[in-house]
């Protein structure tokens, strides 16, 4: 009896142990799934916020991406406005240029400017310049009492022209073809006294003495052809009024 309890409290002792030992096992067991658990949300968590933050990255780069997009187009834009700029500068610099030698040109007319007429050069104003090449002209067309009257105004309106000489030449001739040959004695004596270096000179000699021939005074026509001779002895003029002198009597 005292044997079989004995052994029944070993039996005991030993269902206890298993049973404590048992139940120490599912601790452990419990503990590591509880880890694992946490380990498991620990990770999950992580994942989460690397996919939030993965989310959020491509959020940004799409961001980044449109704002490129926006300058790359503000930019073109811009390229255009300058481009535009550009020409319309070129543009405005032409329109100036234009303008420029526009001014130029106008007031060109109206400074004087350097003319060359029976081998003397000097300095006339274009609207002198314009009203002796019209008298010239009205001569030429054989208008001669219009080119007297021209001539004639055109010395009183500039007394101090440079084409005073080649204004009494042409003069003269005009009263000579008026038969006005007194007054065309006149400016051709003007002409080479004033002025006996002048292209002219020679030719206005000549004239003069034809005018005294019209007028029938012989004697003066041939002291004027003398002189003539004389003073421009190499002149196409001297050659002419050699000739004459032979046949005035």
């Amino acid at each position: 009896m005292t044997f079989f309890k004995a052994a029944l409290a070993a039996l005991v002792c030993g269902l206890a142990f298993q049973a404590h030992a048992g139940l120490f096992e599912d601790d452990e067991a419990r503990k590591a799934i509880l880890d694992l658990r946490q380990r498991f949300e620990a990770t999950q968590a992580e994942l989460k916020r690397s996919t939030d933050d993965n989310a959020q990255l491509r959020r940004s780069l799409l961001d980044i991406s449109n704002q490129m997009e926006a300058l790359r187009s503000e930019l073109a834009n811009l390229r255009g406005q300058n481009e535009k700029l550009a020409r319309d500068i070129a543009e405005v610099q032409r329109l100036q240029k234009d303008m420029s030698q526009g001014v130029d040109e106008r007031l060109r007319k109206f400074e004087p400017a350097k003319v060359s007429v029976d081998g003397r050069e000097f300095v006339a104003e274009p609207a002198e310049k314009q009203e002796f090449e019209a008298a010239l002209a009205t001569l030429r067309k054989g208008e001669f009492a219009a080119a007297q009257t021209a001539f004639m105004n055109f010395m009183r309106r500039y007394p101090q022209t440079g084409y005073r000489s080649s204004s009494l030449f042409w003069l003269g001739n005009a009263q000579y073809a008026l038969r006005n040959y007194r007054d065309a004695i006149t400016n051709f004596r003007t002409l080479v006294t004033a002025d006996p270096e002048h292209g002219r000179a020679p030719e206005a000699l000549l004239s003069l003495a034809n005018c005294q021939v019209e007028l029938k005074d012989t004697r003066a026509a041939r002291k004027t052809l003398d002189d003539l001779v004389k003073a421009y002895p190499q002149s196409e003029a001297a050659s002419v009024a050699k000739d004459r002198l032979s046949k005035l009597k």
